[in-house]
């Protein structure tokens, strides 16, 4: 899985450090294909070959030795332990994917190999180092790894029951040539962004990326590339990436919503400890470790990585469209997932380590699922709509002319006073002190009238009338 200095490519700037070209040097160390003879299209292939978590890892774990195989048997066939173990060889008796094609986003598909005669129909170049077919692998390190994806998803082998034998041995390629770091005269982001717009383009009902950026966030340059991809039926699987490549959790692209994110198991089934990752995002787990590939020369290598986890899915789901021509990319990606197989002791769906299960390929081609109206890996669009920033209008730029002031209010002009304020002035006199002196005056005046009036009626009401006598005295 490529993973070395995606955080400078996902910045877009499309540079390596030096830094990351150490820990690419780092990565090409070799081990013996312990109980894998060369086949015959790779008889001249050295007795050890490159081996790691995608080539670019630099702390990939040394794989068991693969069992001999039986007598009369291709011993390349025999290591494809996946063939039998993910129910694929039993999908075969319905389809091998003939009509269905695969994009495969990564470093370009060799020419020379014959297990790629008649499978790759069209390719291009992205990165702007490459050729115009897609077909001349771009890097100086990782250059064969588009070849090692491309033969596990849809290698034609070479010859009846012998050979590399890829998931949809009838499936058709689609070359993408993409470049990391130094070998891309391009930005990292732009270039995906074409990628998936130029497949899409070109007819591609799969589009593979057996790549991540190690950062859970995407450039906004790739909402539109995606949506482009789901709006027009097509099935993104991307790999989860490596802790052997420093990938703790999964990042871009694999924590887009919609598309299908697998992680990678050991060959017991197990989640693999370096050559795979975990979050909430994985759908599927297929196998991580060892693994076969056919590189841009022809040579057969065994390599680790969810970089080859997920061209077996790919395959599976170009499957799944062959069977079933009338379903559309949701329903495919839901076959797969409700069909995986579940791992015994986990209850959580999706588990951060396995997503939904173990894939079966047999279970996703003839199995009877529902149909649904939506993706179980959710939508992009509605993604974009709650957590990007609405588009909208530029505000109107404020005006810089001042704001014209209102005149200044007339200043209060100050009341003098000519005598103490313990006197009273002449206002005071004439509304107040004047006026109350009348009026007191006035009570005072009718009280008395009043009293005297009263008193008189009083003394003649108690007052005895006089006899003659009385008047008459002296």
């Amino acid at each position: 899985m490529v993973t070395a200095a995606l955080r400078v490519r996902a910045a877009g700037n499309g540079r390596m450090t030096r830094r990351a070209l150490t820990a690419l040097a780092a990565a090409a160390i070799t081990v013996t294909l312990a109980g894998v003879a060369p086949s015959a299209a790779a008889a001249a292939a050295p007795a050890s070959a490159p081996v790691g978590a995608g080539p670019v890892s630099a702390s990939a774990p040394t794989p068991t030795p693969t069992p001999s195989a039986p007598p009369g048997s291709d011993p390349v066939r025999a290591a494809e332990y996946w063939l039998d173990d993910y129910g694929i060889r039993e999908a075969w008796q319905t389809t091998r994917g003939a009509g269905v094609k695969i994009a495969i986003i990564d470093t370009g598909i060799g020419r020379g190999p014959v297990e790629f005669a008649g499978a790759v129909v069209d390719g291009t170049d992205v990165s702007g180092s490459g050729t115009p077919d897609g077909r001349t692998p771009v890097g100086a390190v990782d250059a064969d790894h588009g070849s090692w994806v491309a033969s596990l998803a849809a290698a034609r082998g070479t010859g009846p029951g012998a050979g590399m034998i890829g998931v949809a041995p009838q499936a058709e390629l689609l070359s993408v040539s993409v470049g990391f770091g130094s070998a891309a005269t391009r930005p990292f982001a732009e270039q995906i962004a074409d990628a998936i717009r130029w497949s899409v383009d070109h007819g591609a009902d799969i589009i593979n990326m057996s790549l991540t950026t190690n950062v859970p966030d995407w450039p906004e340059s790739w909402d539109e590339a995606f949506q482009y991809a789901f709006d027009n039926d097509v099935v993104v699987v991307v790999a989860a990436g490596n802790r052997g490549s420093g990938t703790t959790k999964v990042g871009a692209p694999a924590t887009i919503p919609g598309v299908l994110t697998v992680g990678g198991v050991d060959p017991q089934g197990r989640a693999s400890v370096e050559a795979s990752t975990q979050g909430i995002t994985i759908g599927v787990s297929a196998p991580s470790e060892n693994l076969i590939g056919v590189s841009a020369d022809g040579r057969l290598v065994r390599w680790n990585g969810t970089s080859g986890a997920a061209p077996i899915v790919a395959g599976i789901a170009a499957l799944v469209r062959a069977a079933h021509p009338d379903l559309n990319a949701d329903n495919v990606i839901n076959r797969i997932v409700e069909t995986a197989r579940p791992v015994p002791g986990r209850t959580v769906d999706p588990d951060p380590l396995y997503g939904y299960g173990l894939v079966d390929a047999a279970a996703a081609v003839s199995a009877s699922v529902p149909l649904v109206d939506a993706n179980p890996m959710g939508s992009l669009e509605e993604w974009i709509r709650l957590y990007r920033r609405a588009q909208s209008e530029p505000l109107p730029a404020e005006s810089e002319q001042p704001v014209a002031e209102l005149p200044p209010l007339t200043p209060e002009e100050p009341v003098e006073r000519t005598s103490s304020a313990l006197l009273p002035d002449r206002t005071t006199l004439l509304y107040g002190t004047l006026p109350l002196t009348l009026l007191t005056t006035a009570v005072i005046l009718v009280a008395l009238g009043v009293t005297a009036a009263v008193r008189r009626i009083r003394l003649a009401s108690t007052a005895e009338p006089l006899t003659q006598e009385e008047i008459s005295k002296p």
